[in-house]
């Protein structure tokens, strides 16, 4: 459109999402950083499916634990054999030393347990009376539980809580 032809209300264009007064809050940048492992107990069980405590114990034993080294892990047991509780309590005392977090489970829980001692323990008085976004997009693995939880804890204190992106945003919470 030529200057001329212009209508004459339209000025410079405003960035109204850059001037307001919305805090974004991305699950990303509490992601902690390290390896990952996945540890499946079922290769130390008789065919995969009955635990022998002497031979498990010995391979317990036997084992380098220090591979694990600041190493998040999650321990589980890829068949359905019924395993005591004993046994991932023995392999928590194996890896305690090394590893910097050990869960039972699989990988989203574990991640769930990170995101959780991290979420729980952080200070939201910067989201007090405030409109905040939680970022939706991430390129980490943020487990689905850890949106819950932040929205929890932001219900607490923002004046209004949305997901998804400043352009695109779904309401969810709005104090009256």
């Amino acid at each position: 459109m030529e200057p001329s032809k212009m209508p004459e209300n339209s000025g410079p264009i405003v960035n109204r999402v850059a001037q307001s007064k919305l805090l974004t809050f991305d699950l990303e940048d509490y992601y902690q950083e390290g390896s990952r492992v996945l540890f499946d107990i079922s290769e130390w069980l008789y065919e995969g499916i009955i635990l022998r405590e002497k031979e498990f114990r010995a391979a317990a034993e036997a084992h380098d634990w220090t591979r694990y080294q600041d190493a998040y892990v999650a321990l589980h047991c890829a068949t359905d054999a019924i395993v005591p509780g004993w046994a991932y309590m023995l392999l928590t005392v194996k890896l305690s030393p090394y590893a910097k977090r050990v869960v039972q489970g699989d990988l989203e829980m574990l991640e769930t347990s990170l995101y959780q001692s991290v979420l729980e323990n952080l200070d939201l008085s910067a989201y007090q009376d405030k409109p905040v976004i939680v970022k939706g997009c991430s390129k980490k693995p943020v487990p689905p539980n850890a949106y819950l939880l932040i929205t929890g804890r932001l219900q607490r204190v923002a004046r209004s809580v949305m997901y998804g992106e400043a352009c695109s945003s779904v309401p969810l919470f709005k104090r009256k």
